[in-house]
């Protein structure tokens, strides 16, 4: 049994638990510090994935040594393209069955169960074999992006980090996050949508102690590639006109086929992983079956090769026709269902952006031609399409709008992604309410993930909120014969309670006895005429009314014990009340009340419309 306070007996158990303390204030400045170094690394790691994507595509698809990036659509090796993506698939299946099954994948996944299920802990081969499959795949062909596994990777740089110093598993998860929010920052130049993709993937949380830190690392990486890549944005746009206000009502059904497309795209993608799983075939084979259907998909559309970036660029800027746009759109997702659902490595960001944006200029395209007044711009609907599908499909809502936003940098996007972002993030939430493009892939191994976050109720409620003020007590001069003859005659006063605070004459707080106390005296005097104060402890643990309930419940959880009296501030020794687990438990209830329990409205019940029972 535990209690407020351990005898002398149970002083070796929970020295170790008594001895931890809340972490120094130097232990922010050294993550931070660390996450510096996170992100110069994770900023240099991008570039070089960068050029190593150039490097095998110059190789594979035009037999030179160059890393400049060069897109694989401008090949001329006619019908032998086909079979370049094979290639790729087979190195990356070797790579995935005798290296490291975690490089399947386009990576947030994999470091999204890392934070939730494995402590944030990441083997250094992930780090090593994740890029350089990524590149494989990509320089031979794949329809993927590098932001991906560049995400995965520093993750596993932050994670590696924080296993050669001592941390603590939530430092562990601060650096690894620190790690995938610079990869991010570096890849597209994008250092505030880093830090909130942290934020709503992977840490689920929004405290000083983490903000800080992904900051840091998401500032120096974006720094890094400013000074490699260049200072403009990941695209270069001309101006668009964003029909605002007048294009609203077709952002408004925009966000509804947004919604509808994330949600269809998300099962497309599983489906056809599950009819991989099907196959008569060893797995290691997999990404070469997959790369096979890509080859010949890419040899009619050559544009699904590869990463796509220059793609992209000529739909946001309007420069492809209706028909080539619906060509893309089918393509790139087909394409990029086939190759991932067969287990490859790669990123889903960019593929997305693509066939999404080709969506997005097909419904403006498609709106003015039935209402010709409307003057739609097929760019500016691209772009919001592009940000809206993703952060349906992810549930990182707030990541692409901002995300959409920062790889053009034009602010008048701004109001347009916000409502058909939001729109198409409600229909996602409805037709897959438990989980996402990112989550379906763990909960099928049954890893439920809770991406929601909010702030904790106890650190809401202080003690006096949910105290006992009835105390249970017991004079210091009552022998453990009679409290056990009173707890064996079912005394309301005592029996109910697993602990009782000891009070001398004056009232005041001089100890507390258990029944393990009780036992343990009879143990050594059966007659049971020694007194509850030679029984019980004088070693108290107490909290204070004015704490915060979650400071009380951290005094329980550093000294393993369940209840906590409740003293003045003045006096010490003056109790006001007694916290138990039912009152750290009575602040959730208080939350659960306030979510679930309809209060009465200004409208009777008796009118036509029942208002307090709409959800």
């Amino acid at each position: 049994m535990t209690d407020v306070a351990p005898t002398a007996s149970d002083q070796n158990r929970t020295r170790t638990a008594i001895d931890l303390a809340p972490p120094a204030p130097f232990r922010m400045l050294l993550v931070s510090f660390l996450a510096a170094g996170i992100g110069l690394v994770a900023g240099i790691v991008a570039f070089a994935l960068y050029k190593l994507i150039g490097l095998f595509t110059n190789l594979f698809f035009f037999h030179r040594w160059s890393t400049d990036f060069t897109s694989a659509q401008h090949n001329h090796l006619g019908w032998t393209v086909i079979f370049i993506p094979v290639i790729g698939g087979l190195i990356v299946g070797v790579m995935a069955k005798y290296g490291t099954s975690k490089i399947k994948g386009h990576g947030i996944p994999e470091a999204m169960e890392a934070v939730l299920f494995n402590r944030s802990r990441i083997a250094p081969r992930v780090a090593i074999l994740k890029p350089i499959s990524a590149a494989i795949a990509i320089g031979t062909g794949g329809p993927f992006g590098a932001e991906g596994p560049i995400i995965q990777t520093g993750g596993a740089i932050g994670s590696l980090v924080g296993q050669a110093f001592h941390t603590t598993a939530v430092e562990r998860k601060v650096l690894l996050a620190c790690g995938a929010a610079a990869g991010m920052s570096a890849t597209f130049n994008t250092p505030i949508a880093g830090v909130i993709l942290a934020i709503e993937l992977l840490l689920f949380e929004f405290k000083s102690r983490s903000f800080i830190p992904l900051v840091i690392a998401s500032t120096l990486a974006t720094a890094v590639h400013m000074q490699l890549l260049g200072l403009g944005p990941m695209f270069q746009v001309s101006p668009m006109d964003f029909a605002i206000p007048r294009g609203l009502p077709f952002y408004l059904v925009l966000g509804l086929v947004c919604g509808l497309a994330a949600v269809g795209f998300s099962k497309l993608l599983y489906w056809v992983e599950d009819q991989f799983e099907k196959l008569p075939f060893d797995e290691m084979w997999w990404p070469a079956i997959g790369a096979l259907g890509l080859g010949i998909i890419g040899f009619f559309v050559p544009r699904v090769l590869g990463v796509g970036y220059d793609t992209i660029g000529d739909i946001l800027n309007g420069q492809l026709a209706w028909k080539l746009l619906l060509v893309v759109m089918l393509a790139k997702a087909i394409a990029l269902a086939v190759s991932l659902g067969s287990g490859t490595s790669g990123g889903l960001l960019a593929p997305c952006f693509m066939w999404s944006a080709a969506m997005g200029g097909i419904f403006a395209m498609v709106a003015d031609h039935f209402v010709p007044g409307a003057h739609l711009s097929p760019g500016a609907f691209a772009l919001v399409a592009m940000g809206a599908v993703f952060a349906a499909a992810s549930r990182a809502t707030f990541t692409f709008i901002i995300f959409a936003f920062e790889i053009t940098r034009d602010y008048n996007s701004v109001l347009p992604l916000m409502l058909v972002s939001v729109i198409a993030d409600g229909i996602a939430m409805l037709l897959m309410p438990d989980s996402s493009i990112m989550t379906e892939k763990l909960a099928r191994r049954g890893l439920r993930v809770h991406q929601d976050y909010e702030t904790d109720v106890l650190s809401q409620a202080r003690v006096a909120d949910t105290m006992e003020q009835e105390l249970p007590a017991i004079s210091a001069g009552t022998t453990v014969g009679v409290l056990a003859a009173r707890i064996a005659q079912h005394d309301p006063a005592v029996a109910r309670h697993e602990a009782l605070l000891i009070l001398d004459d004056a009232g005041k707080l001089s100890g507390i006895i258990t029944r393990g106390d009780l036992l343990r005296a009879f143990d050594k005097d059966s007659s049971g005429a020694m007194t509850v104060q030679e029984a019980g402890s004088t070693r108290l643990v107490v909290t204070h009314p004015d704490e915060l309930v979650s400071e009380a419940a951290a005094k329980m959880l550093r000294n393993d014990i369940g209840r906590l009296p409740v003293v003045d501030r003045a006096d010490h020794r003056k109790v006001v009340g007694y916290l138990g687990r039912g009152g750290v438990m009575a602040a959730r209830l208080r939350r659960f009340q306030d979510e679930h329990v309809r209060e009465p409205g200004w409208f009777p019940r008796k009118a036509g419309l029942d208002v307090s029972a709409l959800k």
